[in-house]
């Protein structure tokens, strides 16, 4: 019996200890982020890649292979575009997008 426990105990610890990892995007709102890329991105998208312009993100040859990646791609697509968007407007796009499409955690 105390064997057992011991084992028990010894399985149980790295769950214990292990710290909580949080998405990468979680303070976002994913709902207000498919509200912005369907008024700011989808336009684009579709017309560079046809049908529902989702190939962007789900390609092969994706650019964005990281969550740090897919905030500068957006970023970077909002200064290329001029779409203004605020940081916060860019957080909520990115727990769209991650959510969605990428499940970077």
């Amino acid at each position: 019996m105390k064997t057992l426990a011991i084992v028990l105990a010894l399985a149980v610890t790295p769950v214990l200890i292990t710290p909580a990892v949080a998405a990468p995007f979680d303070k976002g709102d994913p709902k207000a982020g498919q509200a912005t890329h369907d008024k700011q991105c989808k336009d684009c998208h579709v017309a560079r890649f046809g049908g529902d312009g989702s190939k962007i993100y789900t390609r092969a040859d994706r650019r964005v292979k990281s969550a740090s990646g897919l905030s500068q791609q957006i970023t970077t697509c909002n200064s290329m575009l001029g779409n203004q968007l605020f940081p916060e407007d860019e957080l909520h796009l990115s727990a769209y997008l991650n959510g969605q499409f990428y499940k970077f955690k």
